[in-house]
């Protein structure tokens, strides 16, 4: 019997975290975001090899930092050039509960010209979120004059 070449449940494309401590990073994100943890293999002294989680309908891989596969969080390179964008029903709801759990506001809750209520947290292991509610449809043209300031 042939094995489908996309796993049940999962996305073509799928994120890969790395955190300095992938096993309190989970905690976070069920903290922060109402992650729930599929699936974990344990590493060496309780940490974490790897795991996979949900938020809503994204699943998400994460492993604890590893410098001899050449495996580094965020926080090593003292930033990141990668960001997620996360939907959910109430942005600033969302944005507070993150802040609360320890994330830092790099941008406050604002409307945005492309229709999404938006703000940007990063986690306390360095991945940057842009968490958003859709409140609504523009066009290309309409975000291009928003932007433009006409």
């Amino acid at each position: 019997m042939p094995v489908d070449p996309i796993p049940a449940g999962y996305h073509r494309v799928t994120a890969y975290l790395v955190a300095e401590d992938a096993r309190r990073a989970l905690a976070w994100y069920a903290e922060a975001f109402g992650a729930v943890v599929t699936m974990r293999i344990p590493g060496p002294g309780d940490s974490v090899m790897h795991a996979e989680f949900r938020i809503g309908d994204t699943l998400l891989m994460i492993g604890e930092q590893a410098p001899s596969y050449g495996a580094f969080g965020p926080l090593h390179y003292r930033g990141t050039p990668v960001s997620f964008v996360h939907y959910v029903e109430d942005v600033d709801a969302a944005f507070a509960r993150a802040l609360a759990a320890g994330a830092t506001a790099e941008r406050p809750v604002a409307d945005q010209p492309f229709g999404d209520r938006m703000g940007t947290v990063t986690d306390p292991f360095g991945h940057r979120w842009h968490l958003a509610t859709h409140v609504e449809d523009v066009g290309t043209d309409e975000i291009v004059r928003r932007m433009s300031g006409g």
